[in-house]
């Protein structure tokens, strides 16, 4: 299972490491996938979209579920 996110203001390497610091902290064991050219978060490895939603908004970035 994977969980998509749409993260439009994820515009930097920085951004990338903030965000996938986030969501395994909060979902150990989750593989996180960014592509950063069109701002896209794939997380696989979990089920709790809730969780890693609520990770990437507190790290102050605005996820939108795809």
């Amino acid at each position: 299972m994977s969980i998509e996110f749409q993260v439009p203001d994820m515009t930097c390497g920085h951004c990338v490491k903030t965000i996938t610091g986030a969501v395994t902290q909060a979902a150990p064991g989750a593989t996180v996938t960014v592509d950063l050219p069109t701002h896209r978060v794939t997380v696989s490895g979990t089920d709790q979209a809730d969780k890693v939603e609520a990770a990437i908004r507190d790290a102050g970035y605005e996820p939108a579920r795809v």
